[in-house]
């Protein structure tokens, strides 16, 4: 068993640096490949002699051995972080039980062996003997979290061993489940492999298994994370083309700021994937067409206590991610600030075409053609945990609250255990019972100064009344309540909605997430699961 001494000693940064330098190497080993099989192509297309058949063959085959052992990397990665990541909540763990040992009159004997002696002064004895069970138990608990992720991370660095030592990739058998496939469905497939037809599939089908909804989130981290390179380029290629054919100057031009705004995108994404502080980060999904989608997690879902997703609303895009990004660190950091022993996983869910502008967020189409995805990855999510469910939250803001209202109020319903709604425009139903939960698993929080609050049903109204606020928030021109109904049906934020309101400081349609703002920790309350929502304001 892991010792006091060992885990109040123990460097959980010193781990997450050895993952990220396997990462690294699995980054610096695929942009190699690529250059290899470049110059190999170059040479093939320039000698047609059997020399050159010769040469391409030969990358080809050693190229698959060369994604094989990246992918382990990067999965080495994946367990070194993870080992971090549970140092970091055991250790945490120690140093609450540790914390209320002085106040209440309780000494520790930090001798170093595996538990240590715990002992009481002062005149309440009773009171201190209370004390002293409750810091013991807790210091009991830290190190037996440390105790289990010691032994589980060797286990699985000897699995991986064992693999690559057996040879890597064996090919599966032809059977795939197409992309929209029921996650149950997919997880069983998933499951009937075995680790070396995984690993082939990896390697040569990555395209596909970082999509699959119901494949474990770490598989899909390794193969997405595989594919960033080969995205980036294609959009550098693109780009050079429009610049090159002779379309009309400014299409020409908004082709090429689309296409940078992408590569953009895909560069904030890899600076997350390649950060040595906070969660680690999983690639669930990246689409880099259109205006691009993403799925990311902070911390793996697959074995976390709790799993909040967020949806954005209107103008998120892959080019304009970073803000989400920093949205769901925040809520990530405060969520282990409230509660350092528990497990949360903090998904931005960016995987569908939210409205660009006002002209496209006056309709709930998008909303409503995002239903079926979102439905199938919360379905995805509850497939592929391990162990006891997760409590799964799943919080919508702005036009993504309308995103979220209707796919929980659809056939289909959406796979959560609390929803909630951020600065909404309505739901798309005018009760909280409409959303397929007690409407006190529902939670709704409008800031007082945020505009959205304004916007009564009809076509010119809310307009007028978002230039008043944006001009004065709290100008004559402006009821001096917050509107009953607003465009997508009853505010959530009003009492005859029938959810649970939590207020925090009035920092207009984007400060929900400011860090002196208590919007934010209400937020990780609810999502922390029920022993915490009690104490949400």
């Amino acid at each position: 068993m892991v010792t006091y001494a060992q885990l109040w000693r123990a460097d959980p940064v010193s781990w997450r640096s050895a993952g990220a330098a396997w990462a690294r190497l699995a980054v610096d080993v695929g942009r190699r490949a690529a250059e290899l099989g470049a110059v190999a192509g170059r040479v093939a297309d320039g000698w047609r002699g059997a020399a050159g058949s010769a040469a391409g063959g030969h990358v080809r085959a050693l190229r698959a051995p060369l994604d094989a052992a990246r992918l382990a990397f990067v999965e080495t990665d994946q367990v070194l972080s993870g080992f971090a990541s549970a140092l970091t909540r055991a250790r945490g763990m120690l140093a609450s039980a540790v914390a209320a040992a002085a106040p209440a009159h309780v000494e520790i004997d930090r001798t170093g062996y595996a538990t240590p002696d715990v002992s009481v002064t002062g005149i309440d004895r009773v009171a201190a003997l209370r004390a002293a069970d409750r810091v013991g138990t807790g210091i009991v608990a830290a190190l037996r979290a440390a105790t289990d992720a010691d032994r589980d991370t060797a286990a699985h660095l000897d699995r991986l061993a064992s693999a690559a030592a057996a040879g890597w990739p064996t090919t599966p058998p032809r059977r795939r489940p197409p992309l929209g496939a029921p996650p149950s469905a997919v997880r069983e497939w998933w499951a009937g492999l075995t680790s070396s037809e995984r690993r082939w599939l990896l390697v040569h089908e990555p395209l596909l298994i970082g999509r699959l909804d119901g494949v474990p989130v770490a598989a899909r981290d390794r193969a997405n994370r595989a594919l960033l390179a080969v995205w980036r380029a294609d959009l550098v290629r693109e780009r050079a083309e429009a610049v090159r054919t002779a379309m009309p100057r400014h299409a020409a031009v908004s082709a090429s700021l689309r296409l940078v705004g992408l590569m953009s995108g895909i560069d904030a994404v890899s600076a997350r994937l390649a950060a040595e502080t906070g969660e680690r980060a999983y690639l669930m999904s990246l689409v880099p067409g259109g205006d691009g989608r993403l799925v990311l997690a902070l911390g793996d879902p697959d074995s976390a206590d709790n799993v909040l997703a967020y949806v954005p609303g209107m103008t998120a895009d892959l080019s304009a991610v970073r803000d989400d990004l920093s949205r769901t660190e925040a809520m990530s950091a405060r969520a282990a600030t409230v509660d350092p022993a528990q497990r949360t996983s903090t998904v931005l869910w960016l995987d569908y075409d939210a409205p660009s502008h006002l002209g496209e967020a006056m309709f709930a189409a998008r909303a409503h053609d995002a239903g079926p995805t979102l439905h199938r990855f919360a379905e995805g999510l509850r497939a592929t945990h391990c162990g006891a469910p997760a409590h799964q939250t799943v919080l919508g803001l702005s036009y993504g609250s309308l995103t979220v209202g209707t796919t929980a109020a659809s056939n289909g319903g959406l796979a959560a255990d609390d929803l909630i709604f951020v600065g909404s425009p309505g739901v798309g139903v005018d009760h909280a019972s409409a959303l397929g939960l007690p409407a006190t698993h529902v939670w709704s929080s409008t800031a007082a100064n945020d505009p959205i609050a304004y916007l009564a049903p009809g076509w010119r109204e809310p307009f007028n009344r978002l230039g008043a606020e944006l001009a004065d928030p709290f100008g004559p021109d402006l009821r001096p309540h917050p509107n009953e109904d607003l465009w997508f049906g009853r505010n959530p934020s009003h009492p005859a909605f029938g959810a649970q309101v939590f207020t925090g400081d009035p920092g207009g349609h984007s400060g929900y997430w400011r860090t002196n703002n208590d919007a934010l920790t209400d937020i990780a309350r609810i999502a922390l699961g029920p022993e915490h929502q009690s104490h949400v304001e």
